[in-house]
């Protein structure tokens, strides 16, 4: 593996932090359109309920993104607080933690970007590289979870462009 510069690191953040802003507004946007009562549902008895895929999306973002400034990748677990009981408290917990992992981001030195994390014995990457893997996970999951809405009674917020559900409600909107 090429070794990465506290230069390139840096500069690899910067690039990357409007991208993450971005994705984090829509993901939570898709936490909050979980219904408030339908956090059990779940497509199939095997898959994790709605709350239990919006809770894997908000820690598991978490995890990825406070990596570079512990100086390593932690496994501890990140239960879901008894305060959050729905898909309110998730938002608003997964908000709370990333505008902090956000801020720590952009105090952190070159070097500390560029260092060598290891990944579960998996891999090995410098520090910056995981905001990338944490956020392709939580696009993942976050297209599983928007996958949860109809079915459970709720409406899909627009993610990349309009959805069908947002396309109803403007026209619903200049009709009133």
């Amino acid at each position: 593996m090429v070794s990465l510069q506290p230069e390139q690191a840096s500069f690899l953040l910067q690039m990357a932090v409007p991208a993450l802003k971005n994705e984090h507004r829509v993901t939570k946007s898709v936490i909050e359109a979980i219904p408030l009562d339908k956090g059990d549902y779940r497509p199939d008895a095997c898959s994790r309920t709605a709350l239990e895929l919006a809770w894997h999306i908000a820690a598991a973002e978490h995890r990825f993104f406070s990596a570079p400034a512990a100086g390593e990748f932690s496994l501890a677990p990140i239960n879901r607080p008894d305060s959050a009981r729905n898909s309110a408290d998730v938002a608003k917990w997964y908000a709370d933690s990333f505008a902090k992992d956000v801020e720590r981001l952009t105090t952190l030195s070159g070097e500390q970007l560029a260092k060598v994390l290891d990944f579960r014995g998996m891999f090995q990457w410098p520090a910056v590289v995981f905001l990338e893997i944490g956020l392709r996970h939580s696009i993942h999951h976050r297209g599983q979870l928007s996958t949860y809405l109809r079915p459970a009674g709720g409406k899909v917020p627009a993610i990349y462009g309009e959805s069908y559900d947002t396309a109803e409600a403007k026209k619903a909107a200049t009709k009133a």
